[in-house]
């Protein structure tokens, strides 16, 4: 509003303000860097150094016309231009008086400054008591005060000249010029000509400032006392580290952080994840110097590192599968169909819980070894834990932490060793666990093992339960009777036979010989090794159930190679001359069986854990008081199958043309030749019958059968165990015929190829199919046929019993 206008017109060039305002009689300084503000410059210089300030509306305006100018500015009168680098120049300018403006005058050219006709004006000060102009500077001179105690920024001369006071209108222009406020807020100050309502407007602008100030104030000291808080802080945990680090200690506190994160990214179940939480809150709390805090971080580093959720993909391709199975290992058909069972299975239902095995069979025959191949063929982590002489329940379970030395059991730390929830973990030697007062591990197994209860097996250790559901659990074990019929059920039971001659062969040729050649540094040329001379390693230096003699067998020979290629040679051919000479007197000898028929000296078979091997039976007659002996280091079943046949002969004397009193007049003696070795089991029942007849009748067994069956006093043959092993050293002695249990002519299928290929075999029901394939009546002296008489069933012509030739 203009209260009263002046009569001084001037034509002056116009220079406007980007963020500014020029107030009369103060003096100012600002950059210029704009084409058409140095043109202003250099005509006000031209003209009396008199020009005219005025702000803009916008600021972003870089070319202003007149409508973006305010109509009132200032008169000034340019003091001092200084130019800068980079065409800038700062110039220094003094104001005179408030203008208004008539008219501007648009540029002559594109560059040109703008001139504007402006009237100057002057401050209303009439109707104003001196009284009121008084106190309203007091007024202002007392807010601007409270104003300078909230801005320590405030230059001093600036209170200094407020505080000197002054006219009421230069007073409000001063204070109004150096408040850091709004552009349009000190344009309406510049437009206000009534001095006192002029400095009522900087009174009320002082006031609401001081407020925003004070509120400023006090979040810049809320927040500087947090900063304050966190620098101390800070500094505090600084000084901490450097202790620490000086003591050898870790910052307990961002361990602590570190652990709760780590506990949060594995999602949990609820249960787990609050006990995990408390001890994490626990190990903050204890000092770095408390002995607790070791206890506490042992366990959380042993409970995070468990694979809770990491599980690997399991193998689908039951080709590639079985032929990482075929490839590691020869043989081994039963464990080999189970595993590709499982396998086929979890194709078709995914959701499929893991199993347990176990593979029962003597030492060396791949019962360990083949864990490794099923893993990989799997696809599934491994680990494995030896159970042998573990005679602790807490080796199983654990310990609880609160003992010195605390560690998890073994099944949790396999699991852990193994990286994922879902391994194939192998129990070695499952039947050699123990038990005393610290517990039986085998009832630790029980939970293990049992694919119902495991999905939340508990560790004494970790106190949390842990899945164990798609844990493959297999075990090996030599004998079952030694484990407790509670965990045995729990298994299902896959028994490795003994490896035949043939099966030995096999895998010296494709595995046990590479591998010891690739051992000893040996190419393929420099140890020749023929079929036939392999045959005659494994069979007269070699006698066991697995391959681990013969492997180190080979190794000798890998080693005798070796050295006759450091010393020039070039290649070792081993032969039946040098044989010998490399390994030695062969310590086992071939089965020798008698070249002619013979009366009482019949070819039994017999199992060993080192497989099959023959069982000469000897039989004889002599007049005597019915005693009968029975020699050979034989067990109590031996014996007393002895006994029943001495009981079916008696039964079928006279069937057998044999004296009925034979048993009273004569002595039987029964023998078993190697006496060094213990020999028992019922097997040899029609053996031992066999042998009686022959040498009661005279009649000559024929040397070319072998037979093996259990006989009863009514003469049936029973079904026997480990024929497979049998059949094996009957083809290894050169036997051609084989009589066995007419029940066990199933098991004809399991033995091997080469066998069914070169044995005749004959199924007996009955003793007497067992006598009419054995013995040769024909050949029966001539003075027994006359008092004996001719047999019932036992004649050679009797026609023969059913036979299966493969």
């Amino acid at each position: 509003m203009i209260d009263r206008v002046g009569t001084t017109f001037s034509r002056l060039p116009v220079l406007p303000l980007r963020g500014l305002v020029a107030f009369p009689y103060m003096m100012i300084h600002f950059d210029v860097g704009r084409l058409m503000s140095i043109r202003a410059l250099e005509a006000a210089m031209k003209n009396g150094q008199m020009i005219f300030l005025t702000a803009q509306k916008e600021l972003k305006t870089d070319a202003p016309a007149p409508d973006d100018l305010f109509q009132i500015g200032t008169v000034c009168m340019v003091k001092q231009v200084l130019r800068l680098p980079g065409d800038n120049i700062r110039v220094l300018v003094e104001g005179r008086s408030r203008a208004l403006v008539h008219q501007f005058e648009p540029p002559a050219e594109e560059g040109d400054c703008l001139y504007a006709e402006v009237e100057e004006l002057e401050d209303y000060v009439y109707g104003v008591t001196e009284r009121r102009e008084q106190a309203l500077v007091r007024t202002a001179q007392e807010r601007f005060r409270e104003y300078a105690a909230q801005t320590p920024r405030l230059s001093a001369d600036v209170e200094l000249t407020v505080a000197a006071g002054g006219e009421a209108g230069w007073l409000a222009d001063y204070i109004a010029q150096n408040l850091p406020v709004d552009v349009g807020v000190k344009q309406e100050i510049l437009e206000e000509m009534s001095v006192t309502r002029r400095l009522s407007m900087v009174i009320r602008m002082l006031g609401e400032e001081t407020e925003i100030l004070k509120i400023e104030n006090e979040i810049q000291d809320e927040l500087k006392s947090q900063i304050d808080k966190n620098q101390r802080e800070y500094y505090l945990r600084e000084q901490i580290k450097v202790i620490q680090t000086e003591l050898g200690e870790q910052d307990t506190a961002s361990e602590a952080e570190a652990y709760r994160k780590r506990v949060l990214a594995l999602h949990l179940p609820q249960e787990c994840e609050e006990k995990l939480l408390r001890e994490t809150d626990r190990f903050a709390k204890l000092g770095g110097s408390n002995a607790e805090q070791g206890v506490v971080r042992t366990y959380l580093d042993t409970v995070l590192d468990l694979p809770w959720n990491q599980k690997s993909e399991e193998r689908l391709d039951l080709a590639e599968a079985q032929a990482i199975l075929d490839r590691d290992h020869y043989g081994m058909k039963k464990v080999k169909e189970r595993i590709m069972e499982f396998l086929a299975v979890k194709s078709l239902a995914p959701e499929l819980k893991g199993q347990v095995l176990c593979l029962v069979g003597p030492p060396g025959v791949g019962k360990t070894s083949i864990a490794k191949s099923v893993a990989e063929a799997m696809g599934r982590s491994y680990a494995r834990m030896s159970l042998g002489g573990v005679r602790d329940e807490a080796d199983i379970r654990g310990h609880r932490k609160t003992y010195i030395g605390a560690m998890p059991g073994r099944i949790i730390d396999a699991v852990r060793r193994a990286g994922t929830n879902n391994p194939l973990l192998l129990l070695d030697e499952i039947d050699k666990m123990g038990n005393d007062f610290r517990g039986d591990p085998a009832s630790a197994m029980l939970e293990v093992l049992d694919t119902e209860q495991n999905v939340a097996f508990r560790d004494h250790y970790i106190e949390l339960p842990f899945d164990l559901s798609d844990v493959l659990f297999l075990m090996t074990a030599n004998d079952l009777s030694n484990v407790p019929r509670p965990l045995l059920d729990r298994m299902e039971v896959i028994e490795l036979p003994s490896y035949t001659e043939e099966e030995k062969l096999h895998i010296a040729q494709r595995h046990l010989l590479p591998k010891q050649m690739e051992k000893h540094g040996l190419k393929k040329t420099q140890l020749v090794l023929s079929e036939k001379m392999l045959r005659a390693v494994i069979a007269g230096y070699t006698r066991e159930a697995g391959v681990r003699r013969l492997e180190q067998v080979l190794a000798k020979l890998c080693r005798k190679a070796a050295k006759h290629a450091a010393d020039g040679g070039k290649r070792l051919t081993v032969s039946e001359k040098n044989l010998e000479n490399l390994l030695g007197t062969a310590p086992y000898k071939k089965d020798v069986v008698a070249k002619r028929d013979e009366v009482g000296i019949v070819n039994g078979l017999a199992w060993t854990s080192v497989g099959g091997e023959m069982l000469e039976v000897e039989a004889a007659v002599v007049p005597g008081t019915g005693k009968i002996e029975v020699t050979g280091n034989l067990g109590t079943v031996m014996q007393e199958s002895a006994k029943a046949a001495v009981t079916f002969v008696r039964s079928r004397a006279q069937e057998l043309s044999i004296d009925p009193m034979f048993y009273k007049e004569n002595d039987l003696h029964i023998h078993f030749p190697e006496a060094a070795i213990p020999k028992d089991g019922p097997s040899a029942g029609v053996t031992i019958t066999t042998a009686l007849v022959s040498a009661l009748t005279g009649a000559p067994v024929r040397h070319e059968v072998a037979m093996t069956g259990e006989v009863t006093l009514r003469g049936r043959v029973l079904p026997i165990g480990g024929l497979r092993e049998k059949t094996m050293a009957a083809y290894r002695a050169d036997i051609k015929t084989v009589v066995i249990p007419k029940d066990n002519e199933a098991d004809l299928q399991d033995i091997e190829p080469v066998v069914r290929e070169n044995l005749h075999f004959v199924t007996a029901a009955h003793m007497d199919d067992v006598i009419a394939a054995a013995i040769d009546f024909s050949q029966q002296p001539k003075r027994r046929r006359k008092t004996a008489g001719s047999p019932a069933r036992g004649h050679a012509k009797t026609p023969a019993a059913p036979v299966m030739q493969s």
